[in-house]
């Protein structure tokens, strides 16, 4: 891109190579350790204060598996409607091993719009990384680690409502302690994604970024909309150091209502001017920023979002094991 938070990946064929001495200089550096030092402010802020309730949308908590399986679900069919492995920077082809992974996302997407054996059909998911590296190569796959976060809910909380596995009485309503614990792994895989996605296209592969500007010069938004006279290569750097800090605040998890309605901004804005593409493959984007902002309106479950490691013992009976989200199987 250029504008942070979109995939140069997905809008261009052409390969570049990667050119970590970039994200080694000193301007990259001090922009990098920036963006720690606000993510580290962020996280004190917050231990005075770290949201506010908001019952409508707390009450949305026992349905995020629900939507968080047709995030996926669109996701995976619409990709594949349009050629594409996991992201659009992953063409399949008319190959054996492509039409295998192919066969495999349908599956993975009929599991999670019935909602039936949606753990194991996550766990397909799962599997899809290692194996679409085989074919497609360590980063591409790397930069989807957001769907490695959804899997993971659902593995971790089970499919929800609206799910054959529900009907079937073959799941057990989620605790506090299971939405806990599977919050930090999606908003972990969801900042990291968003980190690899910042050195993949701007940090470590400046060339990449470049030439998209070259042929977009009014994603160059510092000039095109504020006349700061910055040159590509200071831009890029600047929407790469954005881009890691969203990954760090995303990952530190505090204050989620605010750090979700200012990660929503550039990722809606993208969509008008990449359209379909852009959309298809941000929703599971779209559905953890979601889970995230929900779980983060939930008064007994904000902290947790938050947590630095929420799979030990459960430290009160908010997060125990028997203490289950209600209305879920009601």
């Amino acid at each position: 891109m250029t504008l942070p938070l979109a995939h140069e990946t997905w809008f261009t064929d052409d390969a570049f190579p990667t050119d970590w001495a970039f994200a080694g200089q000193t301007a990259t550096l001090i922009l990098l350790a920036a963006a720690v030092a606000v993510t580290i402010v962020v996280r004190l802020a917050s231990t005075r204060f770290n949201g506010v309730d908001v019952p409508l949308l707390a009450r949305m908590v026992p349905w995020m598996p629900f939507a968080l399986r047709i995030h996926l679900a669109v996701s995976l069919i619409g990709l594949l409607s349009m050629g594409d492995y996991l992201s659009p920077a992953m063409d399949l082809q008319t190959t054996v091993p492509s039409i295998v992974l192919g066969i495999t996302m349908v599956l993975v997407a009929i599991s999670m719009v019935a909602g039936y054996r949606t753990r194991e059909g996550a766990w397909m998911l799962v599997a899809l990384g290692p194996l679409g590296m085989l074919e497609f190569g360590l980063w591409p796959v790397l930069s989807r680690l957001d769907l490695l976060g959804l899997a993971a809910f659902l593995i971790l909380t089970g499919p929800g409502a609206w799910s054959a596995d529900r009907e079937l009485g073959r799941i057990e309503a989620p605790t506090l302690q299971d939405f806990a614990k599977a919050i930090w792994t999606l908003r972990v895989a969801l900042g990291a994604a968003l980190i690899v996605v910042a050195f993949q296209e701007k940090l470590a592969n400046p060339a990449m970024a470049a030439d998209f500007l070259s042929h977009n010069e009014q994603f160059n938004v510092a000039n095109s909309l504020l006349g700061l006279g910055w040159t590509d290569t200071q831009f890029i750097r600047v929407a790469g150091a954005v881009e890691v800090l969203f990954g760090l605040l995303v990952i530190s998890g505090r204050l989620p209502q605010l750090i979700v309605l200012a990660a929503g901004i550039p990722f809606n804005v993208t969509l008008w001017f990449f359209g379909t593409d852009e959309l298809i493959g941000h929703l599971p984007v779209y559905g953890a920023l979601l889970a995230i902002l929900t779980l983060g309106s939930h008064p007994e479950l904000r902290g947790a979002v938050g947590a630095a490691w929420p799979f030990g013992r459960p430290a009160s009976r908010a997060h125990s094991a028997d203490h289950q989200v209600p209305g879920l199987l009601s």
